[in-house]
């Protein structure tokens, strides 16, 4: 069983970067399909990107394309997102989830297992 634990998260100026990492415990890490997800205060999780076990394949959410970069450490057992140009907008608790198996998948209920989550605040 791999168990998922945030870092990174903080209050940053709009326009700065952020790094979030998301530290595996398990043996199992690289057999998982490995995402990003945000949850803005009154509204409901949504889906921000996702690298598949063998980083071969990236998605992104359109509201982060082109200014978020997720990947992966498999020797490390810890997945990344590198965040710039950040937007108010961003501001949300960040969760990274894990999905058996090779495919990728955007939508929330088919993942297994959750990180606690770590906040990120942008400030205008």
């Amino acid at each position: 069983q791999v168990q998922l634990v945030e870092s990174g998260g903080g209050l940053v100026q709009a326009g700065g970067p952020l790094r979030l990492s998301c530290a595996a415990s398990g043996r199992a890490f690289s057999r998982y399909t490995m995402s990003w997800f945000r949850q803005a205060p009154g509204k409901e999780r949504e889906f921000v990107a996702t690298v598949t076990w063998r980083r071969d394949g990236t998605y992104y959410a359109d509201s982060v394309k082109g200014r978020f970069t997720i990947s992966r450490d498999n020797a490390k057992n810890t997945l990344y997102l590198q965040m710039n140009s950040l937007k108010p907008e961003d501001t949300a608790v960040y969760y990274c989830a894990a999905v058996s198996g090779p495919l990728m998948t955007t939508s929330s209920r088919l993942y297994e297992l959750w990180g606690q989550g770590t906040q990120v605040t942008v400030s205008s």
